[in-house]
C-alpha cells in the first residue's frame, strides 16, 4: 500500500473526465469562466486530495469517489478514481468498491418525503448496505460511508439524523461526517458537469458560440 501524498493532475480535473483537449472549442468555452474552472478545481483538490486529509484517508476519499462515479454510470471517471485509488491502497480495496458498486447499482432519485405536502411525490426505494462479506472486505468505516453515499446518490429526500448516527457508530468523527457529505455533492457536480461536457465534445454541431449561451453551458 502506498503512503506517499497523492500528486495532483496538473491537467484541470473536469477537462480530463469530459476529454476536452486545451485549446479546443470547450476548453476556450470553459475558459471564459475562469473563477467557475478553478473554483470547481480547488474544490477537487481540498476535498480529495487535502494536504493533511485526517482520519478520511486519502484511500477512503477515492473509494467513495469511485463508488459514487460507478453509480452516475461515467466508466471515464471511474476509472480515472480506480486508478488514483490503485496508488494509496492494496490490490483488494479498488475490488471491493467496484463489487459494492455493481451491488448497490439502482436508478433515482426516489425515496420518501417526510413533508406532507410532498407526500404525493415519494417513490419506493430499498435502502442498500453492503452484505457481510463485503463489509468485511470494505471494513466498518468505509462500509458505513458507501451506504451513506448511496443514501445521497438515490436517497436525498430520506436523509435523517439516523444516518448520520450510522456513520458516527462505525467511527466517523463529526467533521469527517461533513467533509464526506460534501465530498459526495461535490462529486455529484463534477461528475455532471464533465458528462454534460463530454456530451457536447461528441457532438461539435452543439458546441455553443455565442457568449452568453456559452457562459450559460459551463454553470
Amino acid at each position: 500500500m502506498s503512503t506517499a501524498a497523492p500528486t495532483v493532475p496538473a491537467a484541470d480535473v473536469i477537462d480530463l473526465l469530459a476529454g476536452i483537449a486545451p485549446g479546443s472549442p470547450l476548453a476556450r468555452t470553459r475558459d471564459q469562466r475562469p473563477q467557475a474552472r478553478e473554483n470547481a478545481q480547488r474544490s477537487f483538490e481540498a476535498l480529495l486530495e487535502p494536504a493533511d486529509p485526517g482520519e478520511f484517508g486519502h484511500a477512503e476519499r477515492y473509494a467513495v469517489a469511485l463508488f459514487t462515479a460507478r453509480l452516475h454510470g461515467f466508466e471515464r471517471a471511474a476509472a480515472f478514481y480506480a486508478d488514483l485509488l490503485a496508488d494509496q491502497s492494496d490490490d483488494t480495496l479498488p475490488a471491493a468498491v467496484e463489487d459494492a458498486a455493481r451491488a448497490a447499482a439502482s436508478t433515482g432519485p426516489s425515496g420518501t418525503y417526510r413533508e406532507p405536502g410532498l407526500a404525493a411525490e415519494s417513490a419506493p426505494a430499498t435502502a442498500w448496505t453492503p452484505d457481510p462479506g463485503l463489509a468485511a472486505a470494505l471494513g466498518p468505516r468505509l462500509s458505513a460511508a458507501l451506504a451513506h453515499t448511496h443514501l445521497l446518490v438515490f436517497r436525498p429526500r430520506e436523509a435523517s439524523p439516523a444516518a448520520l448516527r450510522a456513520l458516527v457508530e462505525a467511527g466517523w468523527s463529526a467533521d469527517h461526517v461533513v467533509s464526506l457529505s460534501q465530498l459526495v455533492a461535490f462529486l455529484s457536480f463534477q461528475l455532471r458537469t464533465a458528462w454534460g461536457l463530454s456530451v457536447l465534445q461528441s457532438h461539435p454541431a452543439t458546441h455553443p458560440t455565442h457568449p452568453t449561451t456559452a457562459t450559460e453551458a459551463t454553470r
